[in-house]
């Protein structure tokens, strides 16, 4: 005997004995249905699919033309300009106003009573005289005379400037003849060192240039011992008179300053 798998008489022979509430049993029942169902999805799925290039090309088109007419139309439409209408109830303008005569003003200025001055005299009482503070009545047949010339103003005592100026700032700097070159071998040819070997070290004078040239104030700012400060000393009051310093043109006394280097052979 055949059986047909696409009819349902193979279920009853399947679930014969058994309980064909159970849901297997439906399922297998309503099989032929739900492929038949499933078949009709599938076929419309896939004829959407296949459809919908097609359908959105046709969309596109029909879109873009009627776009295309669209602008045309906007473009091609020119607006009437618009039409102002007359404004009702407006008042004329009022008229310009006439022009009328403008004065300067100047402000017055009262004088007091005790401010007045006289009349100021007429063109034919001054012609011919000379002008002045006030009126002077002249005699014509006073002999002339002249005064003597006078000696001036008193002459003012001069006031001798005996300030010390600084070297650092005068106009004109003291100088010794020939240079400081020249005072450098002075102090060279008369300056005695101690004896005392190996010395080495720098005494530092000041003294003061007078208006004569003349040094004075000598003194030993430092030394370096054995009797160096007193032999600068006695150096400096044989030097030679120095050319003086300057302040305002005229010879002023000056400060001045100098190293001497001292330095001793070694035994």
């Amino acid at each position: 005997m055949k059986i047909d798998l696409l009819g349902r008489k193979w279920l009853d022979i399947v679930f014969e004995g058994r309980n064909k509430s159970y849901g297997a049993y439906e399922l297998r029942k309503q099989n032929s249905n739900t492929n038949l169902k499933a078949l009709a999805i599938g076929a419309v799925v896939f004829a959407f699919a296949v459809a919908t290039p097609i359908i959105a090309d046709f969309i596109s088109k029909a879109t873009s033309s009627t776009d295309d007419g669209l602008h045309d139309r906007i473009t091609a439409v020119k607006l009437p300009p618009k039409e102002e209408k007359p404004k009702e109830d407006l008042k004329p303008p009022p008229p310009p106003k006439p022009k009328e005569d403008v004065v300067k003003f100047v402000k017055p200025v009262v004088a007091k009573k005790d401010e007045v001055t006289e009349e100021p005299p007429k063109v034919e009482d001054i012609k011919d005289k000379n002008l002045g503070k006030e009126d002077i009545k002249g005699d014509k047949d006073a002999p002339l005379t002249v005064d003597p010339p006078g000696t001036g103003p008193p002459q003012q005592d001069v006031v001798d400037d005996n300030n010390i100026y600084n070297s650092a700032g005068i106009e004109v700097k003291p100088e010794y003849p020939g240079g400081l070159g020249k005072f450098g071998l002075f102090i060279k040819n008369n300056y005695t060192p101690p004896d005392e070997p190996g010395l080495k070290g720098q005494v530092f004078v000041s003294f003061v240039v007078e208006k004569d040239g003349t040094l004075t104030d000598i003194k030993v700012l430092r030394d370096i011992g054995y009797g160096t400060g007193k032999e600068a000393e006695r150096v400096l009051r044989k030097s030679p008179r120095w050319t003086p310093a300057e302040q305002n043109g005229k010879k002023v006394r000056c400060s001045y300053q100098i190293p001497i280097k001292i330095e001793t052979p070694e035994e």
